[in-house]
C-alpha cells in the first residue's frame, strides 16, 4: 500500500526504519542464497576415504601425493554432461579403525553432501563405508580387497541377485590368488605342503572358504591350524603344526604387526629353515614392511595389485607408471610402493564414471554410469558390464618377490615381478628364488 506520492504505508506498527532494514537483510539474504545454490550446483564433492595411519597406515602412505596430483589435474574442472563441474575432493583418514571408517562416511554424507564416494584398501576401511553409502543412496566405488570379502561379506548370498544399488568394487578375487599362486609356487620344486594361517576376519574368511579348497583341488596339501584372532601375541602351535607337517610353502594374509610376531617366532623355533616359498598378502606390500624384518624379509614372496611395469596410464592425470613411481620418489625421498596406481586408479575409474553419467550431480545417473562403465586405468582394466557378479569388475594380481637391490640403488630393496598368469601384458623381469636359495 502506498501514499499519493507512491511511498510505501507501513502497517502492522513496523517502523519505516524497520521495514527498510528488512526489506536490505531480505535481499542481501536471497543474493547470499542464489551465491550458495549457484556454488553447490555447480561443484562435485568427492569423499575419499583410507586408512593412512594406524596398523594399515601403508595402504594409505602415498595418498597425499596421489591426492595431489589428482586435484592439479582437476584444478580446471571437469568435464562432464556438457558443462564444466568444479570438483573438491574431501580426503579423510580411519586410523585403520573400522567404526571410524563409517563414522567418516556417514559424515561425508550427511553433512558435506558428497555426490560420489571413493574408499580404498582392506574390508576394514571399505565395508563400513560401502555399508553406508547404501544406505543412504550414495554412489560409493572402491578397489583393494578380495571382492568376495567384499561381496559376500556384506550379505550376498551366492546364486542370489546383488543386493546392492549404489556400491561397486574393482579388483582382484580368490580367482586370481589362485592363478597367481599356482603360477607362481611352480616356478620352484617343493613338495607342494603349504601351511597357511588366514585371520578370523573378513579378508582370512573368504579366503579359507574359497581359496584353500581350490588350492587343494589344485594339487596342494592344505595345513591349516584354524583362524586365530587380529593382535595375537603367541603362534607357537601354528609353528609347530608346520613343522611337524614340512610344510615348505607358506600363505598368510594378516596385517603387518601380526606376520611380523608370527615370522620372527618361526625363525627363532626354525620353521623358516624348511620354507622355500613364503607368500604373504595384504603384508608385505610395501617396503616398510619387509625392511621392519631385517633378513628374515629377504626373498619373501608378495603379490601386486599395481607394480610401475603396469604398461597403462592414467586417465585422469596422463602419468604411466614409471613416471608415477619416479614423481614419488622424488618429491617423498621414499621407495615407490604399488598403492600409487591402485589409489590412482580408484580416481581414475571414480572420475571417468562421473563423466559418463547423464548429470553428474545426480546419484541415481552416476550410479547408472558405474554399472556399465567399462575403462581402462593405470591399474588396468575396470568393466562393470562382465564381473562374476554384479557390482563387481575383477582385476589383476601379480606374482612378485622381495629381493635385495642391485648394487647402487637408492634403496635396499628391489620389488621384482616373477610372473605374469592374471595379466600378461605386464613383463615378467626376475626368476623367483626360493626363500632359503
Amino acid at each position: 500500500m502506498t501514499d499519493k506520492f507512491n511511498r510505501p504505508i507501513l502497517t502492522s506498527g513496523l517502523t519505516r526504519r524497520g521495514f527498510m532494514a528488512a526489506t536490505a537483510a531480505g535481499a542481501t539474504a536471497m543474493a547470499i542464497g542464489n551465491r550458495a545454490a549457484f556454488a553447490a550446483d555447480d561443484t562435485l564433492k568427492v569423499g575419499f576415504i583410507s586408512p593412512r595411519t594406524g596398523p594399515l597406515g601403508g595402504f594409505g602412505e602415498t595418498d597425499g601425493y596421489v591426492l595431489d596430483l589428482a586435484r592439479k589435474a582437476l584444478a580446471g574442472g571437469l568435464q562432464a554432461g556438457g558443462k564444466t563441474w568444479k570438483v573438491e575432493i574431501l580426503d579423510r583418514d580411519t586410523q585403520s579403525d573400522p567404526s571410524r571408517a563409517g563414522q567418516l562416511a556417514k559424515d561425508l554424507i550427511n553433512n558435506q553432501a558428497v555426490d560420489l564416494m571413493l574408499a580404498v584398501s582392506t574390508p576394514e576401511t571399505i565395508n563400513p563405508v560401502a555399508d553406508a553409502c547404501e544406505a543412504a543412496g550414495v554412489p560409493c566405488l572402491s578397489t583393494v580387497m578380495p571382492w568376495e570379502a567384499w561381496y559376500f561379506g556384506r550379505g550376498a548370498k551366492p546364486g542370489a541377485p546383488s543386493p546392492f544399488k549404489w556400491t561397486y568394487h574393482f579388483g582382484f578375487g580368490v580367482g586370481e590368488f589362485l592363478k597367481t599362486y599356482i603360477s607362481q609356487w611352480n616356478l620352484i620344486e617343493t613338495n607342494k605342503k603349504v601351511g597357511v594361517m588366514y585371520p578370523n576376519d573378513a579378508d582370512g574368511n573368504a579366503i579359507r572358504a574359497n581359496l584353500a579348497p581350490a588350492l587343494a583341488k589344485a594339487g596342494f596339501t592344505i595345513v591349516d591350524p584354524g583362524a586365530y584372532e587380529t593382535g595375537t601375541t603367541d603362534f607357537s602351535s601354528q609353528i609347530a603344526l608346520f613343522r611337524q607337517e614340512g610344510v615348505e610353502i607358506f600363505n598368510s594374509f594378516p596385517i603387518p604387526p601380526d606376520f611380523a610376531a608370527f615370522w620372527r617366532q618361526a625363525a627363532q623355533q626354525g620353521l623358516t629353515q624348511q620354507i622355500k616359498i613364503c607368500q604373504i598378502a595384504k603384508t608385505g606390500l610395501f617396503p616398510s614392511d619387509i625392511e621392519a624384518l631385517g633378513d628374515l624379509g629377504m626373498n619373501i614372496g608378495s603379490a601386486a595389485y599395481w607394480h610401475k611395469a603396469f604398461p597403462y596410464k592414467s586417465t585422469l592425470t596422463g602419468v604411466s607408471g614409471t613416471e608415477l613411481a619416479d614423481g614419488y620418489e622424488a618429491v617423498s625421498g621414499k621407495q615407490w610402493t604399488q598403492q600409487l596406481g591402485a589409489s590412482l586408479s580408484l580416481l581414475d575409474a571414480g572420475f571417468d564414471a562421473l563423466k559418463a553419467a547423464s548429470d553428474a550431480k545426480s546419484k541415481e545417473a552416476v550410479a547408472k554410469a558405474m554399472s556399465t562403465l567399462k575403462t581402462t586405468t593405470i591399474a588396468g582394466k575396470v568393466d562393470f558390464t562382465s564381473g562374476p557378479v554384479a557390482n563387481v569388475s575383477p582385476g589383476p594380481i601379480i606374482g612378485t618377490q622381495w629381493v635385495k637391490a642391485p648394487a647402487g640403488s637408492k634403496f635396499a630393496l628391489d620389488y621384482v615381478v616373477t610372473e605374469h598368469a592374471t595379466d600378461p601384458n605386464v613383463p615378467v623381469a626376475a626368476k623367483l628364488i626360493a626363500y632359503n636359495g
